[in-house]
């Protein structure tokens, strides 16, 4: 292996999941500016918008989307263009 071509500011960092509150530590070279502790140990904190823990492909719990709503709304707005 070639030497020299790894970063060396590997360290423990918090990923925050900000939907749920849910964060994990892993290692990783990201730049953060906010710190949090956890069980007595400070730590880099990187917020996520969604994770795994939060995404509905993973959670299973999928949104209902309106798609008739939008059609109604759709049709109000460009509706029949060819009557004059």
């Amino acid at each position: 292996m070639k030497k020299d071509i790894h970063p060396s500011n590997y360290r423990e960092v918090v990923f925050k999941d900000m939907s749920n509150e849910e964060i994990f530590i892993t290692r990783s070279t990201i730049a953060a500016k906010e710190t949090i502790e956890v069980d007595g140990k400070t730590y880099p904190l990187v917020k996520l918008e969604i994770t795994s823990a939060s995404h509905p492909f993973f959670t299973g719990k999928q949104k209902l989307v309106d798609t008739a709503g939008r059609v109604d709304k759709f049709m109000n707005r460009y509706g029949n263009r060819k009557k004059k």
